[in-house]
């Protein structure tokens, strides 16, 4: 990777908006989970944004949670801890595609560069999040860790109906159509005449 000096106008504008999304309290959230569900031989990082790049950066803590999201078949098979810049990026891409499988929405995975160049820590966040969201809403036995740390994600009511529920469906009047029960034309007049008003002596 080439060394980039520092920004400034608005490129700076663009990257401290970019930090203030990073939330530090989700972050010792996400690392509780992430040794709870990987075990403590994941180890732990320092506190902060940067000790949090730095521990997810080779990739290998990212394969190993996926990995225990899943049975005994799983889904990136070898984790190498390469000191090569490309291998660890490879990795990275590696879990976001067993990510985006899992059921993450592409929406919600952050790009290699994000998390290798740090460039937007937030967006990897995000991709954790929606990651244990869908892993306490599957409920599958393979999530490990408190399921309040994560919302569950909306899930399909599906209902069948019979024909025969269907046909009487069709006789009735919606209520976003309006209703008739009540009305009369007691008091109506034709269009374009005045209305009548009758002194009762």
């Amino acid at each position: 990777m080439a060394n980039r000096g520092p920004t400034y106008g608005f490129s700076r504008d663009v990257l401290n908006k970019i930090d203030k999304k990073y939330d530090p309290e989700l972050e010792e959230r996400l690392v509780e989970w992430i040794i709870a569900q990987c075990g403590s031989g994941v180890g732990q990082p320092e506190a902060g944004r940067l000790g949090f790049q730095n521990w997810l950066k080779s990739g290998c803590v990212l394969c190993e949670l996926i990995n225990s999201l899943h049975g005994p078949v799983k889904p990136i098979r070898k984790i190498g801890t390469s000191p090569l810049v490309f291998k660890q990026m490879e990795q990275i891409s590696l879990f976001l595609n067993a990510a985006e499988r899992y059921g993450v929405t592409k929406t919600d995975i952050f790009q290699t560069v994000d998390l290798f160049e740090g460039k937007d820590l937030a967006a990897v966040q995000r991709t954790l999040m929606a990651l244990g969201n869908l892993a306490v809403t599957k409920n599958d036995g393979f999530y490990i860790g408190d399921p309040n740390w994560f919302h569950r994600k909306a899930q399909e009511n599906r209902r069948d109906f019979s024909q025969e529920q269907m046909n009487e469906g069709k006789s009735v009047i919606g209520l976003q159509m309006g209703t008739n029960k009540g009305a009369s034309q007691t008091g109506m007049t034709g269009y374009g005449q005045p209305r009548q008003i009758i002194n009762n002596p």
